[in-house]
């Protein structure tokens, strides 16, 4: 498998690249895909958004997480945020698809169907921990060996108590016999 994920993870990531660097040449298109979305979205925003600096970031940030992804560098962690920025693509490339032809129709589901598909990877690729446990599974075994150790603690806590009990119930007993027996 890992010669599997070696290959996969570069192929997957460049169509990210390619559209982060494509992003990052053409910031006033990008803005003015973004503009609608932020126009709603801009009254719960705390801060003025500016369209042309989100595209940016955007676009440094696709080429950024799918250079690492690609690298196989925090491989989780940028296919999280790929996946996130993907599906934001997404939504934003299939509002603003011209649709007022058969041809613009076609293009936007063709679109929407291979964003979903990239996303759907990059998703998968989050999840993947490369044979490695998650800290999820990590942490429930954690706790199972912590309950383990803390009951063999306790049954030898009763043990030794009990022990210690049997001990004194012979002592007080003997002085017992020896008191009355003298």
């Amino acid at each position: 498998m890992p010669f599997v994920r070696t290959l996969a993870r570069p192929m997957l990531a460049s169509s990210f690249v390619l559209a982060g660097v494509d992003k990052l040449k053409n910031t006033d298109d990008t803005a003015q895909q973004l503009s609608p979305l932020l126009r709603k979205a801009a009254a719960s925003l705390p801060f003025q958004a500016d369209e042309k600096m989100l595209a940016r970031v955007i676009g440094g940030t696709q080429v950024g997480a799918g250079v690492l992804f690609g690298l196989g560098k925090f491989s989780r962690l940028t296919a999280t945020l790929l996946t996130v920025i993907s599906l934001l693509n997404t939504f934003v490339e299939w509002r603003s698809a011209d649709i007022s032809s058969k041809e613009g129709r076609e293009t936007r589901r063709n679109q929407l169907l291979k964003n979903l598909s990239l996303s759907g990877g990059a998703l998968l690729a989050s999840v993947d921990t490369a044979g490695k446990p998650g800290l999820a599974w990590r942490a429930e075994h954690l706790a199972a060996d912590a309950r383990k150790g803390a009951s063999h603690l306790a049954s030898d806590a009763r043990r030794t108590t009990n022990k210690k009990l049997a001990k004194a119930d012979k002592a007080v007993r003997r002085a017992v016999e020896q008191a009355t027996g003298a």
